[in-house]
């Protein structure tokens, strides 16, 4: 079966590249160009019915992702259905299904069944549920069922931890936090237990064939990213990163899309060179960064933290963002945190497309920025990104006052330019055309 990849290397247009073109506003030549060359991909698995695919990459508004998922603790369906409605409702471009409890294959077929926006999965945390946590008893050969089930069901994208090796494991012994990873964390123990390499790295070949015949795309994982400043852009995360860069020409040698996980946590400082330092390493393949948090003491603000290296990571190249909800490191996120954290980070996308100058990034900016001025709150509501919240905070007001709270009528700025300059605002204007209609009434009352 021909990927998105090999379609465009000839010359093929797909539906998705059309769709997604659409979606952008770009030409759909030059989008199919781009995928030749590895740098935008569509993740959309030929099983995936219900897809609206989404584009993700250089020259492309910056997406965000959604983790969801059950644990041993809180498994069940009816949640996950109702975070994956949080993540189509406040614009999460794809979600995660990361579930490590329950049943994983009814949970995944469920969530996969009712979305419109791409879903990837961590195969690996299926692998070790399967195996009651038991890594000894873990065979290689385990990681490609599992992979070819999942990708059977319609998962549009995998991560895929390579790109930890035996040689690259003596690198993190010095860290503060070691491997944060959770796959990358298995896949270590899997090598010590069994002193053979990585069963995702020798099998590599044949998870490009699993995902050539259903047009999955690689997610690289970052096994050793940083879980702490301490820890950030040290040798143990660049290795990986040469790593992956390694796989990366290997799955498109194969006709795979490729995208590249990163950090992680870094301080701010550092995330233009994280950013570079993936682009130079693996040849321009889209990035996917995980926040990054920019300091580690804000436990339960995490959505922040992650949110402003996310904004900057965007500003520098960073293509798809993964978002952190309040909820990190501290337990599993429900619906409110979920949509916290979609929240956060639409902000951050958008705040680095007005950065990169993705054309009219700034457009709704300037409509809201106009309505808010006019005191036309009803049209700031439907173009902010969270109207409920933006209308119940307003609720005290209401709708008909030409001011807030904080300034009240007489020292409102905007009211008062509006009082020097003669224009009449939204409010007035409405009044005045209701006077004017009470008038014609009485009126024609009269004749």
């Amino acid at each position: 079966m021909p990927t998105q990849l090999k379609y465009a290397r000839e010359g093929a247009i797909t539906k998705e590249m059309k769709y997604v073109a659409g979606q952008e506003n770009v030409d759909t030549c030059w989008l199919m160009e781009e995928i030749s060359k590895g740098t935008i991909i569509i993740p959309a698995n030929i099983g995936h019915k219900k897809l609206h695919p989404v584009g993700i990459g250089k020259g492309l508004k910056t997406k965000i992702n959604a983790n969801i998922g059950a644990s041993k603790i809180r498994a069940g369906i009816a949640e996950e259905l109702k975070k994956l409605e949080y993540c189509i409702k406040y614009g999460a471009d794809t979600a995660m299904d990361l579930s490590t409890g329950g049943n994983l294959n009814v949970i995944r077929q469920s969530i996969i069944d009712n979305s419109p926006i791409t879903i990837g999965t961590v195969p690996t945390y299926q692998v070790i549920e399967e195996a009651g946590g038991k890594i000894e008893d873990i065979d290689a050969e385990d990681w490609l069922e599992v992979i070819e089930m999942q990708a059977k069901q319609g998962v549009d994208y995998m991560t895929i931890h390579a790109g930890i090796l035996k040689r690259t494991l003596p690198l993190a012994r010095n860290r503060i936090t070691g491997i944060v990873s959770r796959g990358g964390a298995i896949l270590a123990r899997w090598m010590e237990e069994h002193g053979k390499e990585n069963p995702l790295y020798t099998q590599f070949e044949q998870i490009c064939d699993i995902f050539g015949k259903y047009d999955v795309t690689f997610s690289l994982g970052d096994s050793l990213r940083p879980g702490c400043l301490h820890d950030a852009t040290d040798a143990a995360q660049i290795a990986e990163l040469k790593i992956l860069g390694e796989l990366t020409l290997e799955a498109w040698k194969k006709g795979c899309q490729v995208m590249i996980e990163g950090p992680g946590h870094i301080p701010l400082h550092q995330i233009k060179l994280n950013v570079e330092l993936e682009k130079k390493y693996c040849h321009n393949a889209p990035f996917y960064v995980l926040g990054p948090l920019v300091t580690d003491i804000a436990p339960g603000y995490d959505h922040i933290t992650s949110a402003i290296g996310a904004a900057v990571a965007g500003q520098y190249g960073a293509d798809y963002l993964c978002y952190v909800t309040p909820a990190e490191h501290l337990g599993l996120p429900g619906p409110e945190e979920v949509k916290q954290g979609i929240i956060a980070y639409k902000i951050a996308a958008h705040a680095a497309d007005i950065a990169k100058g993705i054309p009219n990034a700034r457009q709704r900016d300037d409509e809201l920025s106009k309505a808010r001025f006019d005191f036309d709150w009803e049209k700031q509501f439907e173009l902010s990104l969270d109207p409920e919240t933006a209308r119940k905070i307003r609720s005290d007001l209401g709708t008909e006052a030409d001011f807030c709270s904080m300034c009240g009528p007489d020292f409102c700025s905007m009211r008062n330019f509006h009082k020097l300059t003669g224009e009449q605002t939204f409010n007035e204007r409405k009044r005045e055309e209701r006077v004017k209609k009470l008038r014609q009434m009485e009126e024609e009352r009269v004749i």
